[in-house]
C-alpha cells in the first residue's frame, strides 16, 4: 500500500468516527439542501435548463481549441495577454516573471481551486511575496494553516465557535465574537491590503470565448476588488472552463448560485475582458489570463471521461455524497475532493497512485442526480476503476480474488456449491479484504436453485 493510499486511509479512518466533526459539516449541508430548492423555483424546468447546459459545454470542450483561440484573439485586441501554461509549475514560472518585473511585495488573492492546485502561495511565501486570500473562507483557511475544506464553502467543517477560537489566537480578538463581528474583523484587516498590492491574482468561473472576457461570480466583492484596485491583474483559470458566448452566461450563472448555494444568482457577477481601457477610470494597467492545462488535455484525449470536463465547479455533489459527509474533504489528500475529485484526479495526476479515490464510493448515483450540468458521475468513476484495472494498477492478489468471484458467479453449479458456513467462511476469513472495512456477508442458507424450485418445481426436462 502506497504512502499515499495509507495517508488517506487513516484520515478518512478518523474522521468517519468524529461524531462532532460529522455534526458540523452536516449542519451546515442541512442549509444549504434548505436553499437549494427554493433556488429551482426560477427554472420552469430545472431538468432542461441543465441539458442544455450540458449540451452548451458539449460543444465548448468538443470544439476546445478552436474557442480557446477565439478567446485569446478577442482579448488580446482589448490590451490583454495570455499565457499558456502545459504545467503548474510553468504556470508558477510565468507569475514569478511578472512579480519580478512588478517589483511586487504583496499579492490579494481571490478564491480560486486552479491556485490551490499549483500551491501557489506556498510558492509565492518561499518567493518572499505575502499573498493574502480575501475570500472570508479562504482567509479563515489561511489563518489555521489549511487548505481549503470544499469547493465553494471552504471553511465548511468549522463551526462559528471554532472560528471566533482562531481569530482570537491568531488576531487577538475577543473570544465570543458573534459572525457578524468576525466578519468585519476580517474586512478590516483585508481592506487596507487591496490598496497596497502590486498585484491581484483571481480564478475565474467561466472563459468567454466570443468576447474575450472572464466571468466572475461571488457573494462578498472580494475578486472584484482583487482584479480592479491593484495596476496588475493575473486571472489563472483552467483550460476547461470555457463557453462559447457570452449569452450562455444567462443559463450559467442561475445554475451556479442554485447548484453552488441555493441562490437565484450571487450576489456579485463580473466580466473582466482586458485591462483599463482609454477614458476609464476604474480596473488595472495590465491584466494576464493563465490557460491552464495541468493534465487537463489527459482527459480530454479520454472519449469517456471527457465528459467530466463539463464541471462547473457547483459543489454540488459534494453535498450530496455520503462518503464526502463522513470522511470530510481533507482526508481526500487533493485538491478536487468529492465525487468530481475523485473522477478526475487520477488524470489530472497519476492513475496508480490515486486510483484509490474511485473507489471511495457507494455508487450510490446520487452525485449524478444533483450535478448542475448531468455529468455521469458514478459511471465516471467506475469507468476509473476499470481503466485502472487494465492499465496494470491493480495488485496480483486483488486480480485474483476478482477472477475467481467472476468464475464462480458466471456458474450456477459453482455458486451452489458448499454449505452456507462454508460460503461465508471463504467470503469473510480467506479474502478478507472485502470486509476489514465493511460488515460481514451472509449467504442464504438456500441457493436460489433451492429455493425456486421448493416454489415452482423442479425444472421440466424437454
Amino acid at each position: 500500500m502506497s504512502d499515499i493510499v495509507s495517508t488517506f486511509m487513516a484520515k478518512s479512518t478518523v474522521k468517519a468516527a468524529d461524531l462532532e466533526h460529522r455534526r458540523k459539516v452536516n449542519f451546515n449541508i442541512s442549509k444549504y439542501n434548505a436553499t437549494v430548492p427554493l433556488g429551482k423555483e426560477q427554472f420552469s424546468n430545472v431538468h432542461l435548463a441543465r441539458e442544455r447546459a450540458k449540451n452548451v459545454k458539449w460543444r465548448a470542450i468538443e470544439m476546445l481549441d478552436v474557442y480557446l483561440e477565439e478567446f485569446e484573439a478577442n482579448l488580446i485586441k482589448r490590451g490583454g495577454k495570455v499565457i499558456w501554461a502545459e504545467t503548474a509549475q510553468q504556470a508558477l514560472d510565468e507569475i514569478a516573471k511578472i512579480c519580478a518585473e512588478k517589483n511586487c511585495k504583496t499579492i490579494v488573492k481571490s478564491k480560486s481551486m486552479v491556485t490551490e492546485e499549483i500551491h501557489l502561495n506556498d510558492f509565492l511565501e518561499k518567493k518572499g511575496i505575502e499573498s493574502i486570500e480575501t475570500d472570508l473562507g479562504e482567509y479563515i483557511q489561511q489563518l489555521d494553516g489549511e487548505p481549503p475544506y470544499h469547493i465553494v464553502t471552504p471553511a465548511m467543517h468549522k463551526s462559528k465557535e471554532d472560528v471566533a477560537k482562531l481569530f482570537y489566537n491568531k488576531l487577538g480578538t475577543a473570544p465570543n465574537l458573534t459572525p457578524s463581528q468576525l466578519t468585519l474583523v476580517a474586512r478590516e484587516k483585508l481592506r487596507t491590503k487591496y490598496v497596497e498590492a502590486e498585484i491581484g491574482i483571481t480564478g475565474a468561473n467561466f472563459i468567454i470565448a466570443d468576447i474575450g472576457g472572464i466571468a466572475v461570480t461571488e457573494n462578498e466583492g472580494n475578486a472584484r476588488l482583487s482584479c480592479a484596485f491593484p495596476k496588475t491583474h493575473i486571472a489563472i483559470v483552467g483550460i476547461e472552463k470555457i463557453i462559447p458566448s457570452m449569452s450562455d452566461l444567462g443559463l450559467f450563472w442561475p445554475l451556479l448560485a442554485t447548484y453552488g448555494t441555493g441562490q437565484q444568482v450571487t450576489v456579485y457577477n463580473s466580466i473582466v475582458s482586458g485591462p483599463r481601457q482609454p477614458g476609464e477610470t476604474d480596473g488595472p494597467e495590465e491584466m494576464y489570463v493563465i490557460l491552464l492545462d495541468n493534465g487537463r488535455t489527459n482527459i480530454l484525449a479520454n472519449e469517456k471521461t471527457r465528459e467530466s470536463l463539463y464541471c462547473i465547479r457547483c459543489g454540488a455533489c459534494l453535498n450530496a455524497c455520503p462518503v464526502y459527509k463522513n470522511i470530510g474533504g481533507h482526508a481526500y489528500g487533493t485538491t478536487y475532493s468529492g465525487p468530481i475529485g475523485s473522477v478526475i484526479t487520477p488524470h489530472l495526476k497519476d492513475m496508480g497512485d490515486w486510483k484509490h479515490l474511485s473507489y471511495a464510493s457507494s455508487l450510490c448515483g446520487n452525485c449524478t442526480e444533483v450535478c448542475a450540468v448531468k455529468i455521469n458521475l458514478h459511471e465516471l468513476l467506475l469507468e476509473n476503476r476499470h481503466e485502472a484495472v487494465e492499465e496494470g494498477a491493480a495488485g496480483w492478489t486483488e486480480r485474483m480474488a476478482w477472477k475467481a468471484w467472476k468464475i464462480a458467479s458466471l456458474n450456477r453449479k459453482w455458486m451452489n456449491r458448499g454449505s452456507q458456513k462454508t460460503k461465508n467462511w471463504m467470503v469473510n476469513k480467506v479474502f478478507k479484504g472485502w470486509t476489514a472495512h465493511r460488515g460481514d456477508l451472509d449467504f442464504a442458507e438456500k441457493t436460489f436453485n433451492e429455493q425456486w424450485q421448493e416454489r415452482y418445481g423442479p425444472p421440466v426436462k424437454k
